[in-house]
C-alpha cells in the first residue's frame, strides 16, 4: 500500500492512500506520521477502507514529503559512490578502511524537506549544486540496540530520498572534519508516497537485499543508474546501527547513501577529473525513478543571494580582563 501526504486545491493538507484513480484522502485530522505510530497493521487497515472513496486526481493537488519525521539520518552505504566522491569533495586518498567497519550516518535537516515535485532553490553561495539518489527506510515502531533481524520487523516502508548537496560548502566543511552541515541542509525531497515494506519483499534478493532499480536524469538526459542490492549494507543492519546503545522512534528516515555509476555528480567528477557533467543550474529539472516506489522530479530555481558569512577574527591573546574605565 501507498501513503501520501498532499495539499489539495484549497489547500488544505491531507493524507490520503494511493489507488489506481489517485489519492483516496483518509479521515480529516489524520497523518501519515500519525498512520506509522499506529504501526502497520492498522495503517493498512486504514488504507482498505479509504480505497473504496472517492478519488482524487493526482494532477489536482501538491503531493507534500509523506510524513514529517522527527529525524532524518543519512547513511553512506555504498563503496562505490565513496570511491568516487572522495576524489572531488574529500582528500582524493580512496574509501577509507574505516568505511568497511561499520556505517557512518549524518542527521540531516527534518525542516527542510520538499514534496515530490516541488522547486529546488540553489543554497546562499554555492555554485556546485548536486543532486544524490537515494532510498530511505520508514521506521515503524520504536527500539532500542536492535538486532538486524529484530530491525527488519521495524520496518514501516520505503520512499525515494534526494540529498540535494552544496559540494563547494560541502567541501570547506569537511576539511574541519565536522559536518556536513550547510553543504547539506538546504533541501531534502521524500516522495513521492511511502510504500509499505510487504509491496517491496517480491524483490529481496538471495543476500537479504532490495534488488532494486534505480535511475536519474537531468533534463531527459540520464545520469546514473544501479541497483539498490549494491549496499554495503541491508536497511536493517543500518537499521540496528542507528539504534545500537540508543533508540529510533517510529518515523524515523534513515537514507541509504547515495548510490553508485552515477548516482551523483560529484562521483564522477572524482572519476573523470573534471566538472563533467556541469552542476545543476536554475532551471535544470532532475527525475529519480526507483522501482517499485515511483518518480520524484524537482526543478532547480535560484536561491536567495545573501551577504557573505564573516570570517573568524584573530584568536585574542589576553588571559585577563583589562580594567574598565
Amino acid at each position: 500500500m501507498r501513503f501520501a501526504s498532499y495539499a489539495g486545491p484549497g489547500g488544505a493538507v491531507r493524507a490520503g492512500v494511493v489507488g489506481d484513480a489517485g489519492l483516496h484522502p483518509l479521515p480529516d485530522g489524520t497523518t501519515v506520521l500519525g498512520l506509522v505510530r499506529a504501526g502497520l497493521p492498522a495503517a493498512l487497515d486504514a488504507g482498505a477502507a479509504a480505497l473504496p472513496g472517492e478519488a482524487v486526481p493526482l494532477s489536482s493537488v501538491r503531493l507534500l514529503p509523506p510524513l514529517e519525521p522527527p529525524t532524518v539520518r543519512d547513511f553512506v552505504a555504498f563503496e562505490e559512490h565513496v570511491e568516487g566522491v572522495v576524489a572531488s569533495v574529500g582528500d582524493g586518498a580512496g574509501v577509507a578502511p574505516e568505511w568497511y567497519e561499520a556505517p557512518t550516518f549524518y542527521f540531516t535537516n527534518p525542516y527542510a524537506l520538499v514534496g515530490a515535485h516541488d522547486d529546488v532553490p540553489v543554497p546562499p553561495g554555492s555554485r556546485l549544486l548536486d543532486f544524490e539518489l537515494e532510498v530511505a527506510v520508514v521506521i515503524g515502531r520504536d527500539g532500542a540496540s536492535l538486532s538486524p533481524a529484530q530491525a527488519r520487523e521495524h520496518v514501516f516502508g520505503y520512499t525515494i530520498l534526494n540529498d540535494w548537496s552544496a559540494r563547494d560548502l560541502q567541501r570547506r566543511e569537511m576539511k574541519v572534519n565536522l559536518g556536513p552541515a550547510k553543504g547539506k541542509d538546504s533541501a531534502t525531497t521524500l516522495g513521492p508516497w511511502l510504500v509499505t515494506a510487504d509491496e517491496l519483499e517480491p524483490f529481496r534478493d538471495a543476500d537479504g537485499f532490495l534488488a532494486l532499480d534505480l535511475r536519474v536524469a537531468v533534463n531527459g538526459i540520464g545520469i546514473g543508474h544501479d541497483l539498490l542490492s549494491n549496499m554495503g549494507w541491508p536497511f536493517e543492519e543500518l537499521i540496528a546501527y542507528a539504534s545500537r546503545g540508543t533508540r529510533v522512534r517510529a518515523g524515523d528516515v534513515l537514507g541509504s547513501g547515495t548510490c553508485g555509476n552515477g548516482g551523483c555528480l560529484a562521483e564522477l567528477w572524482g572519476r573523470r577529473g573534471a566538472v563533467d557533467p556541469p552542476p545543476l543550474q536554475p532551471g535544470d529539472v532532475v527525475e529519480m525513478t526507483v522501482e517499485g516506489i515511483g518518480t520524484i522530479r524537482n526543478r532547480v530555481v535560484p536561491g536567495l543571494e545573501l551577504p557573505p558569512v564573516r570570517p573568524a577574527r584573530p584568536r585574542p591573546r589576553l588571559r585577563r580582563r583589562l580594567p574598565q574605565h
